[in-house]
This record gives structure tokens, C-alpha cells and sequence, in this order.
């Protein structure tokens, strides 16, 4: 199928368009962006700046994607914003490009982000993450692999959410979040491990069971941290790769990670 440009749609001369695209009424792609093969802007979508946007998208009326970062530090240049592939950016979601020269704002592949969510400058999000209504998170977040984000939550800027994390609806995000917990609350703690989750994405009981331990043993044990990360070395599940991911994450959190309850 070949492109369908509506004729009232804006697309500036240096833009590149993949086969298949389809560019609804009065949406908006600038010069220097690039919409990959089979997306669909919808009707007063806007893609602009040096954004990159892969195949198979679906981007919603009133979503604006690329604009100039709202980090004060800003001082010119060309940085950018990458998307990958089967992503879905629903109503009136915005993603800001980085602030400095040839950086990125980065969102994977696989992606649901819900009507009316921010994504700051230079955030650094994987695949398979669904986020619901109203999120926001701020400059420089990390988002992992497979995580939820119930609406109307906020992440404080340079936090990190892990694997597999759920983040409750309308908590505040001080502090990393560990991979594979629910964490809930103003401010945001650790609740339990995020079980229903993991069986949804296929978790084996000996994976589980791992998950269990690590959790455990840095929440519930009653250690310190040096302490937790002592016994979690030593532990007979150390080595298994979702209990060692949890270890990894903790260990190299630099804004310290929620509280447990």
C-alpha cells in the first residue's frame, strides 16, 4: 500500500517517510524526522526535531513527539528522540527530545503509553512497558523491560524502575524501584513481589521462587544493606539470573531504592 498523506497534513520538505505510512488531517512531521514503514499518525499528531519513529506505530491525535526539551540547561544543538517499532502513543502524549548535542531521548519497541503521559527529556525506556493514563516522568528516568505504571504516577527525575516492576496508580517515585516488586504510595514503598505479573509473562515457579529470596532477604530479613547484599552473595539462589538482576540493580542505585514497609 502506498503512502496516504492527507491534503491538509504538514510534512516538510527532509522529512523521510517509510512505505505504508499514513499522515492524517492537520497532523504535522518536520524536517529531519523519520516515520517508519507502516506507522499511523493520526489526525493533529505532530512529529518534529531530529525524532526517528520505527514501523508498525500508531501515534494518536494531539500527541507531540520531538519538541525542544524543557530542561533549562538546554544550549543548542541537535539532540534527538528515538522510537522503536508496535509502539502506541495515545492522546495528547509528549516526548521530549534530550537536551544536549547528539543525545536521545530513547522509547523502545512494544510499547503503550495512555492519553495524556509525559515522557522528559532523555528518558531511557525499553520494551513491552504499558503506561497508563497520566504518567509523568521526568528528566533522565530509566524504565526497564515489561513494566507497569499505574495512572497518574510521577517519577522523580534520574530514578530507575526495574524489570517487571508495577508501579501503583498515582504514587510518588523518590527512588529506584526494584525489579520485579509492586511498589505503591506518596512516597512510594515496596509492597510485595509483583507475583500476578510474573505469571502473566510466563515466570516459572523456580524463577518465581528466586524472585521470592531476593526479595525477601533485602526486605524482609531485618539487614541493613550491607548486610542484605552479604547474605545475597552468599545465597544458594545467587547466581540464578533474576535473583542476580535484582542484586545488581540494588547494589548500583545511586538515589538509593524505596523503602520497605
Amino acid at each position: 500500500m502506498a503512502k496516504q498523506i492527507h491534503p491538509t497534513a504538514i510534512v516538510e520538505s527532509g522529512a523521510e517517510l517509510g512505505d505504508d505510512v499514513v499522515i492524517g488531517a492537520y497532523a504535522f512531521v518536520g524536517a529531519g524526522s523519520v516515520i517508519g514503514a507502516g506507522t499511523v499518525l493520526h489526525h493533529h499528531a505532530s512529529v518534529e526535531g531530529f525524532t526517528a519513529v520505527g514501523a508498525q506505530c500508531e501515534i494518536f491525535p494531539f500527541t507531540c513527539i520531538g519538541s525542544k526539551t524543557q530542561d533549562l540547561k538546554y544550549k543548542g544543538g541537535r539532540p534527538g528522540v528515538k522510537i522503536g517499532d508496535r509502539n502506541v502513543l495515545r492522546e495528547y502524549v509528549s516526548v521530549h527530545a534530550a537536551t544536549k548535542d547528539g543525545e536521545f531521548t530513547v522509547i523502545g519497541s512494544d510499547n503503550t503509553i495512555l492519553a495524556y503521559s509525559h515522557v522528559a527529556h532523555d528518558c531511557q525506556l525499553g520494551n513491552h512497558i504499558i503506561a497508563s493514563n497520566s504518567v509523568g516522568l521526568a528528566g533522565h528516568v530509566i524504565v526497564e523491560d515489561y513494566v507497569g505504571l499505574g495512572a497518574k504516577c510521577g517519577v522523580h527525575q534520574f530514578c530507575r524502575v526495574g524489570a517487571y516492576a508495577m508501579v501503583g496508580a498515582m504514587s510518588k517515585i523518590v527512588q529506584d524501584v526494584p525489579p520485579f516488586i509492586i511498589a505503591d504510595g506518596n512516597p512510594a514503598i515496596a509492597r510485595s513481589i509483583n507475583k500476578v505479573g510474573l505469571e502473566r509473562n510466563g515466570f516459572a515457579p523456580e524463577r518465581l521462587e528466586a524472585v521470592k529470596q531476593a526479595f525477601r532477604v533485602f526486605y524482609r530479613a531485618g539487614h541493613n544493606r550491607t548486610q542484605a547484599f552479604e547474605q545475597m552473595h552468599a545465597h544458594a539462589l545467587g547466581q540464578s539470573p533474576d535473583f542476580r538482576h535484582f542484586l545488581n540493580f540494588v547494589e548500583k542505585s545511586e538515589r538509593g531504592v524505596v523503602a520497605g514497609r
